[in-house]
């Protein structure tokens, strides 16, 4: 069993009992219900066009952080243009319970 959700922009595959990292959701309580199903599949396939209507998927919010630094620098030779900026992208890890 498992379905295709979508999620700041991505979309996720996912059963039951996976753990996931995603961008940052405003999360009041421990739990999220993901209601932007685009695909169901447990004894038959159901898709959606663009969502399968009346699907939702239920996670619970494990924990939110923000992730390692990255750095990016940019560079041109002969010209001294030299650009060094840091990123660090803030998460919400989920774990799946159930889909309906």
């Amino acid at each position: 069993m498992f379905a295709i959700i979508e999620t700041g922009g991505k979309q996720y595959l996912v059963s039951p009992k996976d753990k996931i990292r995603v961008e940052k959701l405003a999360a009041d309580s421990d739990q999220i219900i993901f209601d932007k199903v685009l695909l169901v599949s447990d004894k038959d396939t159901k898709i959606g066009s663009p969502f399968v209507a009346g699907a939702k998927v239920t996670a619970k919010v494990l924990k939110q952080g923000r992730d390692r630094k990255l750095r990016i620098f940019k560079y041109k030779s002969k010209v001294r243009y030299r650009r060094r900026i840091g990123h660090r992208q803030e998460f919400t890890e989920l774990e799946i319970q159930s889909m309906a």
